[in-house]
């Protein structure tokens, strides 16, 4: 019988095949970031559920996993602060991005019709993006959860009549849940963003394929600091896509500033945290990375 002589590479890519990645996400299965991640990673991949940001850095501290996707803002409802703070502390970079669109929708056991719904539960975020659905039934109250997917896993559980949810439709059909209304958020442009972290910046990604940069650092509280930065970067032709300032606790009138960029040219990108590092403090990148894919 012949002997089938299989080469490196092709062992390489039948291991890749079947490796699973460990992803922590704040949420279960059936959750935005759940659904984020399936849309970065494939759906090859192991989740680690967190139930708080805090947890999905835990994780990846203790090698639970070995990358994790996290909520970074929302085009209706605005950013998720106390991330900005945990990538600032925490020693993990920004290698990717991706955008989804978010739509909601009202998840209820069995058969029921909303005008029997007494109590609607979900993450905060969710209900704030449903609220002129909601104006149009004032007898529903509404009351916050940790998160959308753990809602409706909960309400299987419990099995309460005249109780709904607010959550995706992979998470009414990984529960098992009816669906009483369609696509409730305001705002049909309504967009996350999630960040994918890793120890270190993706190896895969060469020099001229990052087009996109996060970085933070402080400035001193003087007339026409962040003036300067600003013109800096714009004679470099480096596009702004979010400026974020936090304070700095214990020192007054300081404040962090968190900036992602976007550029054609790595070389203008370098050349403006040269031009720009005599004007700031405590220069960090967070990740250099390509622009993300909207779903």
């Amino acid at each position: 019988m012949k002997e089938v002589v299989v080469s490196e590479v092709e062992k390489k890519s039948v291991e890749s095949a079947h490796y699973r990645q460990d992803i922590a996400i704040q949420g279960i299965e059936g959750s935005f970031h759940h659904i984020a991640a399936m849309n970065y990673f494939g759906d090859n991949i192991n989740l680690i559920p967190c139930e708080r940001f805090e947890d999905v850095f835990r994780s990846l501290n203790n090698k639970k996993a070995n990358k994790a996707i996290l909520a970074i803002e929302n085009s209706v409802a605005g950013t998720i602060l106390p991330n900005y703070a945990l990538l600032r502390n925490q020693n993990y970079k920004i290698v990717g991005e991706v955008y989804l669109r978010i739509k909601h929708q009202l998840l209820t056991i069995k058969n029921q019709k909303i005008g029997a719904i007494k109590v609607v539960q979900s993450h905060p975020m969710a209900l704030l993006q449903c609220q002129h659905f909601f104006e149009k039934y004032p007898h529903i109250r509404l009351v916050e959860s940790d998160d959308t997917a753990a809602s409706a896993k909960r309400l299987v559980e419990s099995a309460e009549m005249e109780v709904a949810v607010i959550a995706s439709q992979q998470a009414g059909e990984v529960f098992e849940l009816n669906t009483i209304a369609k696509d409730i958020e305001d705002n049909k442009r309504n967009f996350t963003r999630f960040l994918i972290l890793d120890k270190e910046c993706e190896k895969s990604i060469v020099e001229y394929e990052i087009n996109k940069a996060s970085i933070c650092f402080h400035l001193s509280h003087e007339a026409g600091s962040l003036a300067k930065v600003l013109t800096h970067l714009a004679t470099e032709n480096i596009n702004l896509t979010k400026i974020q300032s936090l304070p700095i606790v214990g020192r007054e009138w300081e404040y962090f500033f968190h900036l992602d960029m976007e550029f054609d040219n790595y070389n203008n990108y370098n050349n403006g945290l040269k031009k720009i590092k005599s004007h700031i403090y405590d220069l960090q990148i967070l990740g250099e990375y390509q622009k993300g894919k909207t779903y």
